[in-house]
């Protein structure tokens, strides 16, 4: 028999001092170590283990009692005094707590978030939970990474429970939902569901707390690491393809058994049912209507979804089996997150463009009546920006979203009668989350010189309620962004940032690194970033320059690359580094270039068009399109954009100048890429090295092995860093510099002596 609901959620108990962790430790420990503190403080120990309990006194200021379960008490930032603040060094990097997925709790009073942080000695990323009280006084961890990471924090719709995404170990193998009461006791497995059934992508709680909606992956996938391990002994069976996108990055190769779609789960009886009755199209971003009897979600209903991104919002009855309507009928991308309105009559939802502009989409928000009456309003057809993770206020007559606005990323009240934006947040910085319940609104915030906290937000001002990093930035000397106009070429104006070194020392001009973003539809705002901060430690300034392609600017200046690889972007890159040198703050003869992605592309780009750079870095770039036309992920854009290359040949030729044109290129550059990459396959790094080898150009091909396009060990990130800092300050700054990273040696020969 299947457990029953008391027994699934973990037993709910008074708050009274008690609050285990969530690993399995024993309570003698902390009976031995109740005697060592004040009768006050000994009734509010946790029965945990030993270390944890220690860890908790540690994040316990002097003269206060100590708190369950590493309850910090959040001090105010002071000034610095006993120790001399220093620029970034590669071991600082590592040193960055990376906070994320804010999430207010139902009655505003706490808010989970998560914490990343990178572990060089066991060469991981862990990520555990946390929460802060909304007043800032209390910050509670509340897993602790010993058992597998967490992911996709939630609360249930009472509050009295924690959940969230883990493939730590439980009766069920695999990515599993677990909860744990928010009043004290163990976590515990929520779902069980089994290798055969797939995979669990997302959940969302019912409004009553009694089913989850899951997003589970099929399977059918087999990922590229299963045949890049040199130490893989299991026989893998050949990949039969017969799609027509038939790989993806992280994903791996995908077959025709792999899909995703929504299916109910009943709390009580473990009971797993398919939400819908078709098995033909993927379904996403499922959401519960107020009343919890409908449920929303993304699907592409056409004859061939995977040829277009022609996406569509359905409305279902929550039970199984049923059979959705189709709210929105738009040729091109309606897509979410997917928010209903408090009283259930709308949904909001993001708007895109057509495929033909896949890559230069700029999301509008869009509203629609849930009942599939009416036509959809799209509230931001005149607001030129794109717009992110749309929420209700509980009045409904606003939504609160992230907008992403020239070198900004900013939270903005949306009035959905008027159609007025309101930014509410006016200094520079840029936020990647936000969440709003009982009039609360947190906001994931980040500057040049601070990472990401939680901050609560109301009238416009920032209050900080996570301060997980304020122990290394009294430590730092952080450099500011600084905003940079430049007008191009043909009289369109172009934003940049420029990272000035603050250091002793230091005197214009300034050796530059010219670092492009990928993309291209990105943007280099006034976040944190370790690129500016460690070079600019080394003493370089550093150039980011929002190219014709980037968002924020409005959706003509991003289409306006379109088919034209290349062109612009060289000569609003030009525009900035022209500018940086008449100021007297770039020394023309130290000027190195780099990027990752299409930043890799347009370093390319770059080395081909002039050789005023000393130094180049090309990272999971590609200078031949036609080489990767049905290699890479992106088939789609090659049709719509560039068209397939027998049709067009001529545009092909054009854009791929880097390599056509390699004959020009006299820059030292050093190329990078993963094997597992399916991005941007490692494969146009290796041809644009082996063209400048064949022309005796100094150049050298760093391939990291089971890396996808985003690096997810800690060592090889680390490395790479280090290769940029030799590479750059070989043949930019001139210094006698092995390209060799010598810790790699040091611990070849420590393993061999063993």
């Amino acid at each position: 028999m299947r457990s029953t609901a008391a027994s699934k959620l973990p037993h709910s108990e008074p708050l009274s001092g008690r609050v285990s962790n969530l690993c399995d430790s024993g309570s003698r420990s902390a009976e031995k170590l109740r005697i060592f503190l004040p009768k006050s403080a000994q009734n509010q120990v946790p029965s945990i283990g030993f270390w944890h309990i220690l860890r908790a006194m540690r994040k316990v200021r002097a003269g206060l009692p100590l708190l369950p379960l590493a309850l910090v008490m959040v001090a105010p930032l002071t000034a610095q005094t006993a120790l001399e603040r220093h620029p970034m060094t590669l071991n600082d990097v590592f040193r960055v707590k990376d906070v994320g997925n804010p999430k207010v709790s139902p009655h505003g009073n706490w808010v989970l978030y998560t914490v990343s942080s990178m572990d060089l000695k066991k060469d991981r990323r862990t990520t555990d939970l946390w929460m802060v009280s909304w007043d800032g006084k209390q910050d509670v961890q509340l897993t602790f990474g010993y058992n597998g990471e967490v992911s996709s924090p939630a609360w249930s719709p009472d509050g009295k429970y924690i959940s969230f995404l883990s493939s730590r170990k439980g009766k069920a193998k695999g990515e599993q939902v677990w909860v744990l009461s928010r009043s004290g006791g163990e976590a515990r497995q929520l779902t069980e569901v089994t290798k055969k059934q797939g995979t669990i992508e997302a959940y969302r709680w019912s409004p009553n707390g009694k089913r989850l909606l899951l997003t589970v992956h099929t399977g059918g996938t087999v990922s590229a690491n299963a045949f890049n391990d040199a130490k893989e002994k299991k026989y893998i069976p050949p990949i039969v393809i017969t799609r027509y996108l038939f790989k993806e990055d992280k994903i791996g190769y995908v077959t025709a058994k792999s899909h995703t779609f929504l299916y109910l789960y009943d709390i009580a009886t473990g009971k797993m049912s398919k939400l819908t009755a078709g098995e033909k199209y993927d379904e996403r971003d499922g959401a519960w209507s107020p009343d919890g009897k409908e449920i929303a979600f993304i699907s592409n209903h056409t004859a061939e979804p995977e040829r277009n991104i022609n996406t569509d919002v359905f409305v279902t009855a929550a039970n199984a089996g049923s059979e959705p309507r189709r709210l929105t009928h738009y040729t091109g991308a309606d897509v979410g997150p997917l928010a209903w309105s408090p009283d259930g009559k709308k949904i909001a939802f993001l708007r895109g463009g057509h495929v033909k502009y896949w890559q230069y989409q700029e999301n509008r928000l869009a509203v629609i009546a849930a009942d599939g009456s009416g036509r959809t309003t799209v509230v931001t057809a005149n607001f030129d920006r794109p717009i992110h993770e749309p929420q209700w206020t509980p009045d409904g007559q606003h939504i609160i979203a992230l907008v992403t606005d020239d070198r900004n990323r900013y939270p903005a009240s949306i009035d959905v009668a008027t159609e007025k934006v309101k930014r509410l947040v006016e200094s520079e910085g840029a936020s990647s989350g936000h969440s709003g319940k009982a009039g609360h609104e947190a906001l994931l915030w980040t500057t040049d010189t601070k990472p990401n906290e939680v901050y609560a937000l109301s009238d416009g001002h920032l209050r900080p309620l996570t301060r997980q990093n304020a122990k290394l930035l009294r430590k730092l000397a952080l450099a500011k962004a600084e905003n940079m106009e430049a007008t191009s070429k043909d009289g369109t104006r172009v934003d940049g940032l420029i990272t000035l070194p603050d250091q002793a020392g230091a005197t214009k001009p300034y050796p530059m690194l010219l670092w492009i973003h990928g993309g291209p539809q990105g943007q280099d705002a006034h976040g944190f970033s370790a690129v500016r901060q460690l070079f600019a430690a080394r003493g370089y300034a550093v150039l980011n320059v929002n190219y014709r392609g980037s968002n924020g600017r409005g959706i003509a200046f991003q289409k306006a690359i379109w088919r034209n690889w290349g062109v612009d972007e060289v000569q609003d890159v030009e525009a900035c580094v022209n500018k940086a040198i008449h100021e007297g703050l770039a020394d023309p003869k130290r000027m190195g270039v780099g990027g990752w992605s299409y930043g890799g592309i347009m370093t390319d780009f770059m080395i081909a068009s002039t050789n005023e750079f000393k130094a180049a870095s090309a990272g999971a770039g590609v200078g031949d399109p036609v080489e990767f036309y049905g290699v890479d992920e992106y088939v789609n854009q090659y049709n719509f954009e560039l068209g397939p290359p027998w049709r067009d040949l001529q545009t092909y030729l054009k854009i791929g100048y880097p390599f056509l044109h390699a004959d020009r290129i006299h820059t030292p550059t050093l190329f990078m890429g993963g094997t597992s990459d399916f991005n941007v396959p490692v494969e146009g790094g290796e041809q644009m090295y082996e063209a400048l080898r064949t022309l005796h150009v100094p150049s050298a091909l760093i391939v990291y092995p089971q890396q996808f396009h985003e690096f997810t060990r800690p060592t090889y990130i680390r490395d790479r860093y280090q290769y940029w800092f030799n590479w750059y300050d070989k043949w930019v700054l001139g210094k006698n510099v092995k390209l060799t990273y010598q810790p790699w040696a040091k611990k070849a020969a420590k393993k061999k002596a063993e």
